[in-house]
């Protein structure tokens, strides 16, 4: 039996994301896990280093690769808070990613926009964990730029 819950992983994330909010960063956070233990943490920093493909999957899948010494993560779970993007389910095919588990869907931009199908064949996917309070993050943080 896990000792911690997809909710307590997924509060984790939020951590993350609003670090990003903090450098006003679209706040999604991520991090993964291997074993139930955290081996990797992200949040989007797209601005801070001028780079559109640093989202908080990516930096965290990274870190989790260059963690284990290996390409792939088979065994882990992405916690995110937002449905990642094409680009970062992309990224989640090839590393083989076991479980991926996410908080708010992305009805602009999210992967399961795409017909078809982006992540691993063996990739198992938990939806809405901690649901609201990713999105709360997300709209807080677009209605204070727009302002």
């Amino acid at each position: 039996m896990d000792l911690y819950s997809d909710e307590y992983f997924m509060r984790e994330a939020l951590k993350e994301a609003a670090k990003a909010l903090a450098i006003e960063e679209v706040p999604v956070g991520a991090v993964v896990v291997c074993k139930n233990r955290i081996i990797a943490r992200a949040h989007n920093q797209t601005e801070k280093l001028t780079d559109a493909t640093a989202h908080a999957e990516m930096l965290a899948v990274t870190a989790a690769a260059n963690y284990l010494g290996s390409k792939y993560l088979s065994e882990c779970t992405l916690y995110v808070t937002l449905e990642p993007c094409v680009m970062c389910s992309g990224a989640l095919h090839w590393v083989q990613l076991q479980k991926l588990v996410f908080g708010a869907s992305d009805l602009q931009r999210g992967y399961s926009l795409v017909s078809s199908p982006l992540l691993h064949p063996k990739t198992e996917v938990v939806r809405g964990v901690q649901a609201e309070e990713s999105k709360k993050l997300l709209e807080d943080f677009f209605r204070r730029i727009r302002n």
